[in-house]
């Protein structure tokens, strides 16, 4: 695969192009708040709306993968039903390398045992550009994590080197499409130097919160922390709010709803993401909740990342360290990398 490098002036040009195509093009832009400008994920009208100097998005790029709420199917009620498939196809400029890793975690869940065709087919049909951070957020702990940078997934690499961008392409897909830069040039082995050196700055620079044991070390930790009392102690101040599970961009849980319209012979099959820390998510059949206290369910938050993930996807962490469930949360409990070093003042890894 070719590695280029595009000055400040033909990216934007390839980016303009790239807007004015029939694909739809979605980058991170500066949204203007009352407590301060965020940064999010929104459709770019402009290359000049274009923010690769970030630090974090408000969420994930997981919502174009798995929307907030979707259709699965329309149907008439005792009678057929049809699936709604989304073949729109986007280009998604800014992921970092810790959501890229988040990403390549969910193509790997959605596609085991029965593959859930609506994330496949979106996922087929993103052309995914991520950019190695150039602003640390002042939560990511994704040095701790492995995943300040990443290797695969991409279809294109960006690296701000200062002058210009160093664009390594990292599929037939990525190739082509970097192919239409007009000005673009090999990069050269002083391009790729400063590329390394930023690289490697960041596999150590990006660590507000320094987790004291290997992520590898985690399933074993919990394995024996179940009844510690860390849990009570961090959810004596939990809200329920949900908003470490709505943020993380590695939580794929999802409601299922039938609608019925209001001509009670149509309606639909609704999908919408779900939260293990809201208070009904454990309810089942009879109004049973077989995690109704709140510590139950900051402790399966946690497990999840830490050990039942992890069995699913070759022992992957589903923690990338982006720091944004740190970031919303009122009481400031939901930092992992805080639960899991108090577990370590008590219990030693294997």
């Amino acid at each position: 695969m070719s590695i280029k490098k595009l000055s400040k002036d033909v990216f934007k040009s390839f980016v303009d192009a790239l807007i004015a195509s029939d694909q739809q093009v979605i980058g991170v832009k500066e949204k203007v708040q009352a407590k301060g400008n965020r940064f999010a994920f929104d459709n770019l009208q402009s290359a000049d709306q274009l923010r690769l100097d970030y630090d974090i998005t408000l969420l994930p790029p997981k919502k174009y993968m798995l929307p907030q709420d979707e259709t699965l199917l329309t149907f008439k009620v005792a009678g057929e039903s049809k699936s709604k498939i989304d073949n729109s196809k986007l280009i998604l400029i800014g992921v970092h390398p810790y959501d890229m890793i988040a990403i390549n975690q969910m193509d790997e869940l959605f596609s085991q045992d029965q593959q859930d065709n609506h994330y496949m087919t979106r996922r087929k049909n993103i052309t995914i550009i991520a950019c190695d951070v150039a602003t640390p957020s002042k939560n990511v702990f994704a040095s701790s994590m492995g995943t300040a940078t990443v290797e695969s997934g991409f279809d294109i690499l960006l690296t701000d080197i200062g002058d210009a961008y160093v664009a390594q392409a990292g599929t037939d897909k990525g190739e082509k499409l970097l192919a239409k830069a007009s000005g673009a040039v090999n990069a050269s082995d002083d391009d790729l130097a400063k590329r390394k050196a930023i690289q490697d700055k960041n596999k150590d620079a990006l660590n507000k919160h320094k987790l004291n044991c290997k992520p590898s070390d985690l399933p074993g930790l919990l394995e024996k922390a179940y009844d510690h009392p860390v849990w009570e102690e961090k959810a004596k101040t939990c809200y329920s709010c949900g908003s470490c599970n709505t943020t993380c961009p590695t939580c794929y849980c999802f409601d299922v709803q039938d609608q019925v319209n209001w001509d009670l012979k149509t309606g639909q099959r609704e999908r919408s993401w779900d939260g293990c820390l809201l208070e009904n998510f454990a309810n089942v059949a009879g109004d049973h909740n077989f995690r109704k206290p709140r510590e139950a369910r900051f402790r399966h938050r946690l497990y999840r990342k830490g050990k039942y993930v992890p069995t699913k996807i070759g022992g992957q962490i589903a923690c990338v360290g982006c720091g944004r469930c740190i970031n919303g949360c009122i009481p400031d409990i939901a930092n992992p990398v805080a639960v899991y070093n108090r577990i370590l003042e008590d219990i030693k890894p294997d």
